[in-house]
């Protein structure tokens, strides 16, 4: 895979009115000790189902004699807030240490750490550096963020976290952690910055969570969210770049970081390249991979006509809504359930042999 998303725990110290999770909030006592029980019994296992190498050919640089070259992978770190106590300290820590162990006698992986950066102290950020963390990516900026709700509050909180990260040997990113940009220079580690703007994540995306209670999607057919990085493109193709998939912190498996309506797989029981590796050639599957959601029920006796027609709902706010992840949720639900649960019966099936 070029890319990993994994959330490590739902435990938030945020209950954000444009998350997309509900899930996602504070959780305190034994609620808080149940959520990061979850994450510590899960993580090794989830960890050690990732790919043996984290490698991929970049088809977007080939070389001069047109060849692929080689990049190391990443994997992002993030929840829910990855900062709060305990999570950083019982889930986080750890969890960075066991990646860092698996992929050094294999060149390693790019471990980024995503966090709203507002628990962030010199402390912690050494901490980070001393685990092995290659990039500090903050996603905190933006006005539903509490304190940020000006861009002069969005600018002094960026300007003082940047000179902690510059007096630590950090250099600015020279964008966002996407997909094609490949490892970066060996002059790392990095740090960037982004939040949650209405004309990028919040508008044009996410008809999930409270995102969606509230209103806020405002997203329409011609929006295919499944056609772009952290989308479902090219999921399927994890030798090469732009792949990703995301993970939960039971070890589910989406395409895509909005998540599909039933996941892919679960990484407690199977290695994440055999649950790829099982849904290749699945008609249904392989549209997602091509950023084509509407060609998903070919196959299955679902026309683009039908599956159109059920991506329109009706929002929590009353008002009409259209696209394509509602048609998406509903094939999930109709059709592809059973397609992913006969994957699951033959990955048991060989492992049964195997073993």
């Amino acid at each position: 895979m070029e890319s990993i998303y994994y959330v490590l725990s739902w435990a938030c110290h945020r209950k954000c009115r444009h998350c997309y999770e509900p899930r996602f909030r504070p959780y305190v006592r034994a609620a808080l000790e149940g959520v990061v029980s979850e994450a510590i019994a899960n993580f090794p296992r989830i960890i050690d189902h990732l790919p043996p190498r984290m490698r991929y050919l970049d088809r977007e640089h080939p070389a001069g004699d047109g060849s692929l070259p080689q990049r190391r992978s990443r994997i992002i770190l993030s929840g829910g807030e990855v900062l709060i106590d305990p999570v950083r300290t019982r889930v986080l820590y750890p969890a960075m240490e066991r990646i860092r162990e698996r992929y050094a006698a294999c060149g390693g992986v790019d471990l980024i750490v995503q966090t709203t950066g507002d628990l962030l102290t010199e402390a912690i950020l050494e901490d980070l550096l001393a685990r092995g963390a290659s990039t500090i990516s903050v996603s905190g900026v933006d006005s539903f963020h509490s304190g940020m709700h000006s861009p002069a509050r969005q600018a002094a909180f960026k300007e003082r976290l940047s000179r902690l990260f510059e007096a630590h040997g950090l250099h600015p990113a020279d964008g966002p952690v996407t997909a094609g940009t490949g490892s970066q220079a060996a002059s790392g580690p990095y740090y960037n910055f982004f939040g949650a703007t209405p004309d990028a994540w919040i508008g044009r995306l996410w008809p999930r969570g409270r995102a969606w209670e509230n209103g806020l999607s405002s997203a329409t057919l011609a929006d295919n969210f499944c056609n772009r990085w952290s989308g479902g493109l090219n999921f399927l193709r994890h030798g090469y770049s732009g792949s990703e998939v995301s993970i939960d912190p039971r070890g589910d498996v989406f395409p895509c970081c909005i998540k599909t309506r039933v996941p892919i797989g679960n990484l407690l029981e199977d290695d994440l390249i055999s649950i790829l590796d099982s849904l290749a050639h699945e008609p249904a599957f392989e549209a997602i991979s091509a950023g084509h959601p509407e060609r998903m029920g070919l196959a299955y006796g679902w026309s683009e006509a039908r599956f159109m027609a059920e991506s329109g709902t009706v929002t929590p706010t009353g008002a009409p809504y259209a696209n394509l992840c509602i048609g998406c949720d509903r094939f999930h639900e109709s059709v592809l359930g059973a397609v992913i649960e006969a994957a699951r019966a033959r990955r048991a099936a060989q492992r049964s042999c195997r073993e």
